[in-house]
């Protein structure tokens, strides 16, 4: 695949103005709802409302924490593309922004949820370390299709929906929650339920795209997250043969 490059001088000042109340209205809730980490990162990556990230500039801030890098994707990209390029610390982003008319509703990741949501955490290692080794997962079982839909589900209510606690309260620090102004406060509110930290249940819960989500899973570390690898590969390989001993049974 050839990797696109990021056309700065295409952005128009629609693009500007998206930006910049997409980051505006977040930097407002944000304080009170997002980790730590990730307000720190957020500082440390050197995102501003008045201008769109530069993708060399970004570069250059995450080589000096993690080593990682950013990809320029057109899209959602085929599972051995995306594996793969995570697996090599680099990190799939868009680069076009949504239209004024979908500030609040976006089927598809654009560049704000890319880079605002995810990018700040890519400063911290235990954090891409668990991307590294869930990715590592991920291409030793592109064959099969429950095996990618399983660890997807780990993606899912980590890297995009996890929750962690923080002194006793509960933050966010999945990217799809923390570009999303509606699901930042639904998420933190009484509404959905916020469970502990279970592997087993993550790769048994199916999930859906358009809507809020109904639970929420809550780490209480980063380090949390790479510690669970060896368990995500014994539920996966239990997993596996319990599709194997149905297909046998048929």
């Amino acid at each position: 695949m050839n990797l696109l490059q990021q056309q700065y001088d295409g952005y128009t000042p629609e693009d500007f103005e998206v930006w910049r109340i997409l980051f505006e209205r977040q930097m407002k809730r944000l304080p009170a709802a997002a980790s730590a980490e990730y307000q720190e990162s957020l500082k440390r990556i050197g995102f501003t409302a008045d201008r769109i990230p530069h993708f060399d500039e970004v570069k250059e801030r995450l080589a000096d924490f993690t080593g990682w890098s950013l990809a320029v994707v057109p899209g959602i990209v085929p599972n051995d593309i995306f594996f793969n390029l995570l697996l090599n610390k680099q990190f799939p982003a868009t680069t076009w922004l949504r239209k004024m008319s979908q500030l609040d509703y976006l089927e598809e990741p654009d560049m704000f949820h890319d880079v605002f949501g995810h990018v700040p955490l890519l400063t911290n290692t235990a954090y891409t370390d668990f991307l590294q080794a869930v990715s590592r997962i991920a291409l030793k079982h592109l064959d099969s299709e429950l095996a990618i839909e399983v660890l997807g589900r780990v993606y899912w209510f980590t890297v995009e929906f996890g929750l962690i606690r923080e002194n006793g309260q509960l933050r966010i620090y999945g990217a799809g929650i923390l570009s999303s102004g509606g699901e930042t406060e639904y998420s933190l509110s009484d509404v959905p339920r916020h469970l502990p930290f279970d592997i087993e249940e993550i790769m048994r819960s199916p999930y859906r795209k358009d809507v809020f989500q109904e639970k929420y899973f809550v780490i209480d570390s980063y380090e949390q997250l790479y510690l669970s690898v060896s368990t995500i590969e014994q539920v996966l390989d239990k997993m596996l043969q319990e599709e194997a001993l149905e297909a046998k049974s048929e």
